[in-house]
């Protein structure tokens, strides 16, 4: 267990934190999102969900470039909040924070309105005819319907900010007990050849991953199963 003492631990835990808020606030951003899309019947529906989707097939260096030029003093709305509340966006975790909003968005998005989409339609009806506003429908009888769906979005939305690298190494940097998770530790010690601790701090956000997603499709079958039986 000497590796154990041997990993410094705030990295990790910096990455879970972040992961946790980017989770809880995408969640109540991408509900309402995600429940609009799977209603509206707009010919802008393909635009909206391809630009949901972009940062899927984006580069993140390219988005986490954009981003930091949004946040920076520079930009209006950093400048803005930088004079106006002393609240610096580049280079500080709330900056990564709004950034793996961005960035993780499809991946709370897509599963919630897939399970949306896969709902009885007769049953959002019967909802409206009984007089139920569309956010009642919507908390009331079509969220209780998709926990598959809503488990989905809300592990891999956490576990895809765990892992994020290139975003967080553009617009937050290395800053120790800051902006310095877990991915880019691990480019710090490649940098300086500690490929020893570099391979404990990966077999660990590894073995994290493949625990999350293992949870997520047992929870599906689970799921699957007991539909069938009823």
């Amino acid at each position: 267990m000497e590796w154990f003492h041997a990993i410094e631990w705030a990295p990790f835990v910096l990455s879970f934190k972040l992961a946790g808020l980017t989770a809880a606030i995408l969640f109540f951003v991408a509900l309402p999102f995600a429940w609009f899309l799977s209603q509206t019947r707009s010919r802008s529906k393909p635009f909206l969900e391809a630009f949901t989707a972009l940062p899927i097939v984006l580069p993140p260096s390219v988005l986490g470039f954009y981003m930091l030029l949004l946040l920076s003093h520079n930009s209006p709305i950093g400048h803005f909040l930088e004079e106006t509340f002393n609240i610096k966006l580049a280079f500080s975790f709330t900056g990564l924070v709004i950034a793996s909003c961005f960035y993780s968005f499809p991946f709370m998005v897509q599963p919630l309105q897939s399970g949306f989409e896969s709902l009885n339609p007769h049953m959002i009806e019967a909802s409206y005819l009984a007089g139920k506003s569309s956010a009642r429908t919507l908390w009331s009888v079509a969220l209780p319907n998709i926990k598959p769906s809503l488990l989905t979005a809300l592990i891999v939305t956490f576990a895809h900010t765990v892992g994020e690298f290139g975003v967080v190494l553009m617009v937050g940097g290395n800053i120790p007990h800051e902006t310095r998770v877990a991915s880019v530790a691990i480019y710090d010690l490649v940098e300086v050849m500690d490929y020893e601790k570099a391979n404990i701090y990966a077999g660990l956000l590894l073995a994290f991953s493949f625990s999350v997603l293992l949870m997520v499709y047992w929870f599906n079958h689970r799921q699957k199963m007991r539909v069938g039986m009823v």
